[in-house]
């Protein structure tokens, strides 16, 4: 599979090729994106790949959707905010809730990392990057919560997790989230279209991610850039490789 340069972001037809990237990086703008429906966008050079996928899935008997595509850094940091004040919960690699009343901000904030991306850094910025599920696998009066439990072998979306570890990189899909690596918890449901995803890895650093925080009014701010390097480390790179890479 070949790399693939977004459209709108070649070097040699847009003067302002630069901005654009770090605007797509960090969630800031959303011209790369195509709105399936009023709540959930792809990257628009994703979106044959979701379409041949989805297509291939349905006649298999899933019918494939998606949960969360394309994120906002605004969308992104209400998550971390509402997590950060307590209004949301905060889980551990049990998926149980955490009290954090005696936690330090550090800690804090590396708990909340475990399943929530730093805003600016989220995957789902880039448009390349879907949480998925299959609508005909979930239990009636149930809601989809997105956790391990669902897509394990004994869950309800087991036929799924199967389906995707077989066919979803021959649509271009892998998933960066394939296992835990002591810094984001597994995500199985979390699939990266390989071509774009590459080409936006190499683009984030460490530089461009400390403005963006600085921009944002984000709590805990003043630890999250003391702590910046390692967070980019454990929760931002930290990632399963991308095939591409590997000349898949």
């Amino acid at each position: 599979m070949s790399r693939v340069v977004p459209d709108n972001m070649s070097k040699t037809s847009q003067p302002n090729y630069k901005v654009l990237i770090e605007q797509q990086l960090t969630g800031q703008c959303n011209e790369h994106i195509h709105y399936l429906n009023e709540t959930v966008g792809i990257h628009k050079n994703v979106l044959q790949a979701w379409a041949e996928m989805k297509e291939a899935a349905d006649q298999a008997g899933i019918s494939l959707a998606i949960a969360s595509g394309f994120r906002t850094a605004q969308r992104q940091l209400a998550i971390w905010n509402s997590k950060y004040c307590g209004k949301n919960n905060i889980k551990n690699l049990a998926g149980q809730n955490i009290d954090t009343s005696n936690l330090s901000e550090q800690e804090k904030i590396t708990a909340i990392l475990l399943y929530s991306a730093l805003p600016g850094a989220s995957r789902h910025h880039w448009g390349t990057d879907i949480d998925v599920y299959a609508t005909n696998l979930l239990p009636d009066g149930t809601k989809l919560q997105l956790e391990p439990w669902e897509y394990a072998s004994n869950g309800p979306f087991s036929p799924l997790t199967s389906w995707l570890s077989k066919h979803s990189q021959s649509f271009g899909f892998y998933f960066p989230y394939d296992k835990y690596r002591n810094g984001i918890a597994v995500e199985p449901w979390h699939l990266s279209y390989m071509p774009l995803a590459a080409h936006y890895e190499q683009q984030l650093n460490l530089t461009l991610l400390q403005q963006t925080i600085e921009q944002f009014d984000i709590q805990g701010k003043d630890t999250i850039i003391k702590y910046l390097p390692m967070i980019y480390q454990k929760f931002i790179v930290n990632v399963a490789n991308n095939p591409i890479n590997a000349g898949v």
